[in-house]
């Protein structure tokens, strides 16, 4: 069976209520459990974690191989514009991992535009709202089959 890991940085625990015009109104929960149905019916199962701190995110990608996660789809939120530790967790782990911005960074402060994380990234989905989580499943179940 497919496992896929979907980690979300700081302040995602507020979508539905942050900046709605934003975000939308969906919540983590919503996201993840619309994941959940989505994977079940393609024989997957995904696992979310959602943390504030950065370091309890590396913890969860230095993890990730010992429990046999075939994929990441990571929403690090502002750790993508500022944590090197994570972008060396990620490529430490040799996990493939899907980057996912809710926004679209690039119409947003200069400061979002870089990610230290998409040069490493099998891809990167942006602005498509919550869809983008949906892509990125869509894209790591089909890359689980062709290997």
């Amino acid at each position: 069976m497919v496992r896929i890991l979907v980690l979300n940085g700081p302040n995602l625990n507020l979508l539905g209520t942050r900046e709605p015009a934003t975000y939308g109104t969906q919540t983590l929960a919503d996201i993840l459990g619309r994941l959940a149905t989505v994977a079940a019916t393609r024989g997957a199962t995904v696992v979310g974690f959602q943390s504030n701190a950065e370091h309890a995110l590396i913890e969860q990608v230095h993890a990730a191989s010992s429990q046999q996660f075939d994929a990441i789809i990571i929403n690090a939120g502002a750790y993508t514009h500022t944590s090197i530790a994570l972008r060396d967790a990620l490529a430490a782990v040799r996990i493939p991992f899907y980057e996912v911005h809710i926004s679209n960074v690039y119409a947003r402060e200069a400061f979002r535009h870089h990610s230290h994380l998409s040069a490493l990234a099998a891809g990167v989905i942006v602005g498509l709202g919550p869809l983008g989580y949906e892509l990125a499943l869509e894209a790591a179940l089909r890359a689980q089959t062709v290997r």
